[in-house]
């Protein structure tokens, strides 16, 4: 089986080395790890050399769908490409257990782990803590379970190639930037090639870095108008849809009440605000919060 890693990065060279780094440490290694940049400031060229791994250097446009698709259209004859965040640390048998699963287990066509700590959720995750809390789990004894999931979580995604490319399904590029519910989106139109599993044999640390961010006030527009999008795409339900725009703006409102912390509150309300003010004009498009 040959499996790919795929990473696309934007604003954390160094986190950026670091996940790279410890990709090397894998019991089962890559067969290749295709890095998809923003820019070429986000790749420290000098310590790429000194990886025992061989990593490509993929060029693609700006933003998280764009740089995947990027990847998509370079990973070839691979029978499993594996999305991994650029603050995202796998456990060292990681890619071992995506072979045993996929191998096994041959209707699967989109597969995620368990996120054993998530940064995104605080004011993030140091890299040398993330490898304390690896090191600590790799001596816990566990039975494996196999859970069905309406989607993979985008730190972590691993995906059948030949699910992929039934219908040459890609990443939409209207969702601009972070992307965010992109891989919503991705895993709901490959429901139809296969399950959609998380697996607990998969492991692995978010750090939840918050350098290369969307600003507070263009995430905001996006919690309202890339749902609302997604919706009209029949990718998802209305009810999926208000539930996931009603917690947020909530959050919002209410830490918007509080003293700011690391979550720019007020911004996201403001962006909330816009694009329902957008929607009732008919004009809302993920693509307005470029105009932010």
């Amino acid at each position: 089986m040959k499996i790919i890693v795929g990473i696309a990065t934007a604003g954390r060279r160094d986190v950026l080395s670091e996940t790279l780094l410890h990709l090397t440490r894998q019991v089962r290694q890559a067969d290749a790890i295709l890095v998809c940049p923003s820019s070429p400031d986000d790749v420290d060229l000098d310590f790429l050399k000194t990886l025992t791994a061989h990593v490509t250097l993929v060029t693609g446009s700006k933003g998280s769908c764009a740089q995947r698709n990027a990847i998509l259209d370079r990973a070839g004859n691979a029978d499993v490409i594996v999305f991994f965040d650029d603050d995202f640390l796998p456990q060292h048998n990681f890619l071992a257990e995506i072979e045993t699963l996929f191998q096994s287990q041959t209707d699967i066509a989109v597969a995620t782990g368990l996120v054993l700590a998530d940064g995104i959720h605080g004011p993030g995750i140091p890299v040398t803590e993330g490898l304390e809390i690896l090191a600590r789990d790799r001596v816990t004894a566990r039975q494996a379970t196999l859970e069905p999931v309406f989607n993979a979580y985008g730190c972590n995604m691993a995906f059948r190639c030949s699910a992929i490319e039934a219908d040459g399904t890609r990443f939409d590029e209207r969702l601009p930037l972070y992307g965010w519910q992109e891989d919503v989106d991705f895993c709901r139109r490959l429901a139809r090639h296969g399950r959609i599993v998380r697996s607990d044999a998969l492991r692995g640390v978010h750090l939840g870095n918050k350098r290369g961010r969307t600003s507070g006030l263009r995430f905001g527009y996006s919690q309202v108008a890339n749902p609302l999008y997604l919706l009209r795409k029949g990718s998802v339900s209305l009810r999926w849809t208000l539930h996931l725009m009603g917690s947020n703006v909530a959050a919002n409102t209410i830490g918007s009440l509080r003293s700011q912390g690391l979550v720019d509150r007020r911004g996201r309300l403001k962006g909330n605000l816009i694009a329902f003010a957008d929607f009732l004009r008919g004009r809302i498009d993920p693509q307005r919060m470029l105009e932010l």
